[in-house]
Formats: structure tokens, sequence, C-alpha cells
């Protein structure tokens, strides 16, 4: 490895962030597509409730590298002259876009109208995107400070002191919290299985949601100072390990719950994502060592699609459905892990190497879109 110290120039587009992008569309892809629900390793299950799992990481990293993203992208295009009338047509356009095609995942492949989820990954992602969007191009760094800040003490004070209709101030059960009455008040009918619960991408738990991408947003601003790169990923690691301490003691009053997005899980999420990105830039674009990334860059920059491919494809190879000389019915993902991952490796590491062969697969898929120039846009 070259130690050489490489100071990124302005305006450059820096490796790490796609890196650090497509690292968490992978993670994604494994924690959705287990070899079998029923054996998973704890680490990369939900907290069923309260707590923060790895897997509880990966959704919060994707917006704080969507708000870092944000900084980079709108600071070059108004560098270039783009008026902001422009942009925010190309944003209200691409906010569309992701909820109507997050949308056509929650309905895929039956198209129960009638009884859809309206909410979810993508249109959490969508939604972000635009406010915080909006937001940069009309406010400064103070400002951005302010509202991200203010967004997790209002959203902390609406679940501890607001009272329910018949059930009082319930704080941060499931279901009988502010956040879960009025998601059913508005989405009622169209939540599927989080109806008793409470919607996880709903409306009020948008607001620490939204400070997760202002922490990016934030991040992308310090990217671009005239700082010298050392610091840049010093200060990024020491702030991303202050922010975990921060919500470790935040939790003390406030549980760290991912479904409510809870103030003191986006703190601490925050610092966890300040953390492993220090390291990606560092390493990538201050030593420009990078060829250990080349797969997540490969799935970086292609994020959206891969994600949306890949949920589309899980679905369908568990339509086709066959039955064994014996009787025994398999759809094919089924089969593979009954019959040879199980078989030779046990049910917990074979459900875990199912879902790294089937986010491998589709690195191989992207890395041939990459390799033709294939950069799908949204």
């Amino acid at each position: 490895m070259d130690n050489k110290i490489n100071k990124p120039k302005s305006g450059q587009r820096l490796a790490s962030i796609d890196a650090y992008r497509g690292a968490t569309i992978a993670g994604m892809i494994m924690v959705i597509n287990p070899g079998s629900w029923k054996y998973i390793y704890p680490a990369f299950r939900h907290a069923n409730w309260n707590g923060c799992t790895l897997a509880d990481l990966v959704f919060p990293f994707f917006l704080f590298i969507v708000g870092v993203s944000i900084t980079y992208a709108f600071s070059n295009s108004l560098n270039k002259g783009i008026t902001k009338k422009l942009l925010y047509s190309k944003i209200i356009k691409r906010s569309i876009i992701l909820f109507i095609i997050g949308l056509f995942l929650n309905s895929f492949p039956n198209f129960d109208l009638a009884n859809i989820r309206i909410m979810g990954v993508l249109q959490r992602i969508a939604l972000c995107y635009l406010i915080v969007s909006f937001l940069f191009l009309n406010s400064n760094y103070y400002v951005q400070i302010i509202v991200s800040i203010s967004l997790l003490f209002i959203y902390w004070a609406l679940m501890e002191w607001v009272p329910l209709p018949e059930l009082g101030l319930s704080a941060y059960e499931k279901g009988t919290n502010v956040a879960a009455y009025f998601d059913r008040l508005i989405l009622s009918g169209h939540m599927g299985y989080y109806e008793k619960i409470g919607e996880p991408e709903g409306f009020i738990s948008m607001l620490p949601a939204i400070s997760t991408t202002l922490f990016g947003v934030l991040t992308g601003h310090f990217l671009k100072s005239k700082k010298e790169p050392l610091i840049i990923s010093s200060a990024l690691f020491i702030t991303g390990v202050l922010g975990v301490f921060g919500g470790m003691i935040w939790a003390q009053w406030l549980p760290i719950n991912k479904n409510l997005w809870t103030s003191s899980y986006s703190v601490l999420t925050a610092g966890f994502a300040l953390i492993v990105f220090s390291l990606f830039y560092f390493f990538i674009d201050v030593l420009d060592y990078r060829k250990w990334a080349k797969p997540f860059i490969v799935f970086g920059m292609n994020a959206i699609t891969v994600y949306v491919l890949s949920i589309i494809f899980a679905r369908l190879i568990v339509m086709i459905k066959f039955t064994t000389e014996s009787g025994v019915s398999y759809h094919v993902r089924s089969w593979f892990y009954d019959n040879i991952l199980a078989v030779v490796l046990g049910n917990y590491n074979a459900s875990l190497i199912y879902a790294f062969l089937y986010s491998l697969f589709w690195c191989g898929i992207m890395w041939i879109f990459y390799n033709k120039k294939i950069f799908i846009k949204i």
C-alpha cells in the first residue's frame, strides 16, 4: 500500500462516497435475503423492538450517504451555473419516481392495490431526499445544524408528552405510541403487517430520519472544506465516536428503536456511519488504496437499480415451485438452501452464506453494468 497522503481536488468525485453507498446496498441485500427466515444470526436480524443490531444500521447508513451526496451533487451543479429552478424540477421528479418504485415493490407480484402498503424504504428515501434537498438549496450550514438538532428534540417531545385518546401518555410501546397512532389515522388499511405495531417508515418518525440525512449533508460540507485530509478523516472518526456515546447516553431516557426511528437511534447510527465513512474516506481517497473497494464501488454506481432488481428477482424465484418424487414441495431458493447449503454448513451458517452468495451474484451483474458503463440514474 502506498502511504503517500492524497488531497482530493475541489469538486472531485470521492470514490469513498460510491464505495460506502455500495457497501450499504450490499448490506441491505444480505439482510433482506437470508437463506431461511428461521435461522438468522442475531446480528443480522433486526431488533424485535428496542435495541440495535448490525441489520439496523444499513438503512440509516444509506440515508446518511444520501445527505453527503446531496451536498456534493448540488454544490457542483450550482458552481456550474445550473439554476435552482431547474434543480427543484429534478428533485421533485426524482422523488416522485422513487416513491412510485417503492409502491411498485410493495405491490409486486400480487398488485393488491386496494390494500397496498403506502410507505416503505424507497418512499422514506424519496421524502428525506425531497425535504433535505430543498433545505440545502435554501439555507446555510448553520441553519442545517439547527434544524437537524431541533427535529430530534421535537420528535422526542411529541413521543414523550403528547397524550393519545383513551390511552394517555404511551411513549414507546408497540402500536400505542404517538407515531403509530397518527400513521394509522392517515394510513389505515395501507400499512400491511405493520397495521398493529406501527409503520416503521411512517410520517412522524420522518423527523429524526430527516436529521439522519442532514447529518450526511453536514458531513459533506466538512469534506468540501479546505482542511487537510488527515484532519478531516480524524475529525469525522472522533465525531462518530462521540455520536455513538451520545446515542447510548440518550438511550437511558429515550430507547434506541429502529421501528420508531427514535432520536437516540438517529444519533447512535449517525455516529457509527461517521466512523465507517471516515475509514472509507481515509483508505480510499486519502491513501488512494481502493482495489479492495472495487466491488462496493460497482454496487454504489447503480445502488437503487440493484436494490430494486434484487427484490424483484428474489420474489420471482420463490414463485418457481416443484415437487420431488418423495412428495416434498420446494421453490428454487428453499431447495438450494435445504439440500445443499444447510446439509454442508448447518442452518445458521447456510442462511448467512446464502445471503452473501445472493449479494455476490448481484455484484457480478452490476460489474457487467459497470464495465459497459451502464449507470441508471433516477
